[in-house]
């Protein structure tokens, strides 16, 4: 990611910056909680991408670190969000909101960052970006519950996974780079190149995210390993093992899935699996599929240090430890 922080380092600054400021508010855990999610980090690459995306197509304006840190605000709704779904207490390394705060507290900061998103888009004046990331907001809701649905269902499907990592994860992406191009006012096409970009990054991203869930020390990780496991999400590492397994195998899942909660040695049982049919190996090839499709919309681009910062943070996401 050097080439991309290298082109927008400053602007993330400023993006910081913004994030506090639209955090004012007479409610004091409303700044405490939000500074406290800012503060733990994260790669920003969601602002990245909108900077660099403005940057690719031309935009010489001051809208684009607002805008930024409007994603940041959004992602960081569905973190808290997120986190009281799944009874997470580790997030980035720390311990999340929810476990410091209480569930209460996560979603109702978590309401107010989407409230504010709107608020802010609204100040911006550009129609066509607030489409794009009211669009993007709805489609994450959609997602967060078809997840629900798809909980500890053993036949779930690659296709359907996808689409629920599209609806979840990568819609934001793609409303970050889309939203870039907005900005810089280019070509129908090219506008429609970078939103597949982004859609097909933040497929990458998940898909990656999901072999960390058997590879990565905890540790590194930032969040408990074997956590979707334990919450009945069927990933794509998983649904993999499913497809290749003995009856007798999918039984041993089946029981780990379904219980309220693991014992010692259960993720264990499911990591063999997932290690012995390739699991991670398949799912780290679709990633890298998905990666090279990534990279072949970015053509509808001349060369320029920004398309190289673009190509640089896609093989990053393949790339990626924790």
């Amino acid at each position: 990611m050097h080439a991309a922080l290298a082109l927008v380092g400053e602007d993330l600054k400023n993006v910081e910056l913004q994030f506090r400021k639209d955090l004012e508010s007479d409610v004091y855990l409303i700044r405490k909680v939000g500074e406290y999610v800012l503060a733990s980090g994260g790669k920003r690459i969601r602002p990245a991408l909108l900077l660099l995306s403005a940057k690719l197509c031309g935009y010489q304006g001051d809208r684009h670190v607002p805008l930024a840190s409007v994603i940041e605000f959004i992602h960081t709704a569905t973190l808290l969000h997120d986190d009281v779904v799944d009874n997470a207490t580790l997030r980035r390394g720390n311990a999340s909101a929810n476990e410091v705060w209480g569930n209460e507290a996560s979603v109702l900061v978590g309401d107010f960052l989407f409230s504010k998103s709107f608020s802010l888009m609204v100040d911006a004046g550009d129609l066509r970006v607030l489409k794009v990331m009211s669009n993007a907001t709805t489609i994450i809701a959609e997602g967060e519950v078809l997840q629900l649905l798809c909980t500890s269902d053993l036949d779930m499907t690659q296709e359907r996974y996808i689409e629920v990592v599209k609806s979840k994860t990568a819609v934001l992406l793609s409303a970050a780079s889309e939203a870039g191009a907005i900005l810089g006012g280019v070509s129908p096409e090219q506008q429609a190149a970078l939103r597949d970009y982004g859609m097909d990054l933040g497929i990458a991203f998940q898909l990656m995210d999901d072999t960390l869930d058997y590879t990565a020390v905890e540790e590194q990780f930032g969040k408990e390993i074997g956590h979707d496991l334990e919450e009945g999400k069927i990933t794509l590492p998983l649904i993999h093992t499913l497809r290749k397994c003995t009856d007798e195998e999918r039984e041993t899942i089946s029981d780990i899935v379904e219980k309220e909660a693991m014992e010692p040695g259960d993720f264990e049982s499911v990591f063999t699996l997932v290690h012995k049919y390739g699991g991670i190996q398949f799912t780290t090839e679709v990633a890298t599929e998905y990666i090279a499709r990534c990279k072949s919309h970015l053509e509808a681009f001349p060369d320029s240090p920004e398309k190289s910062a673009l190509v640089e943070l896609a093989d990053y996401v393949v790339s990626r430890k924790l």
